[in-house]
């Protein structure tokens, strides 16, 4: 078993991990921690690399687990600008068109909990790809665990010691490749074929310096 934080919309190198799993664990009974993909996501727009955020209602606590961040609605219209940041990125995409329905549908709801919207995003992302992998979600925090540990890829200033196999991108023309974003990139980009890709990944380690 694999253990991955759930993420929005995760980034290519955490689906090629999952692609190599037989069953996959979700971190839920951790601190949730800023700076990750925990409530965020890149992507490939007219202007280079775009960071897509999820707003988030902060405990008066402060701390508080994983499964219990709630989304935040009152301070933007988040859903709606996200929407229109993957129209405009991905609109002339090989395979947007193809998505684009289940894509609407996870946003017409209102998730209350972070983590519904991630494990809706992750199985939107499972059936894009054609690919079935049983999951469960932890209820307990372990630092160490038995399971092969992929956390630290939901570390969104984490660098790893890895270069990725180049694919056509949507402004490669203008900026270049860019690696490790969201997976949504690679599905527009290259449909069912995407888990090709993927398989081509090596296992990520962490270089752990940020």
């Amino acid at each position: 078993m694999t253990i991955v934080q759930p993420s929005y919309f995760s980034p290519i190198t955490q689906y090629a991990t999952i692609l190599r799993s037989e069953e996959i664990v979700f971190e839920t009974a951790d601190n949730f921690q800023k700076q990750t993909y925990r409530n965020r996501c890149y992507i490939c727009s007219p202007n280079g690399k775009q960071l897509l955020n999820i707003p988030i209602k902060r405990s008066p606590n402060g701390k508080q687990k994983t499964k219990d961040v709630l989304i935040d609605y009152d301070t933007d219209d988040w859903q709606k600008n996200h929407l229109k940041s993957f129209q405009a990125a991905y609109r002339s995409s090989p395979f947007f068109e193809f998505y684009e329905d289940e894509l609407l549908a996870i946003f017409e709801k209102k998730h209350k909990f972070l983590l519904d919207l991630n494990l809706d995003t992750h199985l939107f992302v499972m059936d894009a790809l054609q690919e079935e992998k049983r999951y469960s979600k932890t209820t307990s925090f372990q630092l160490t665990t038995e399971e092969d540990d992929f956390r630290f890829l939901a570390n969104a200033k984490l660098k790893f010691d890895l270069k990725l196999p180049t694919y056509t991108q949507m402004f490669d023309e203008k900026h270049g490749f860019i690696e490790n974003l969201s997976i949504l990139d690679l599905l527009f980009m290259n449909g069912p074929s995407a888990g090709i890709y993927l398989q081509k990944i090596p296992i990520v380690l962490p270089n752990f310096s940020m």
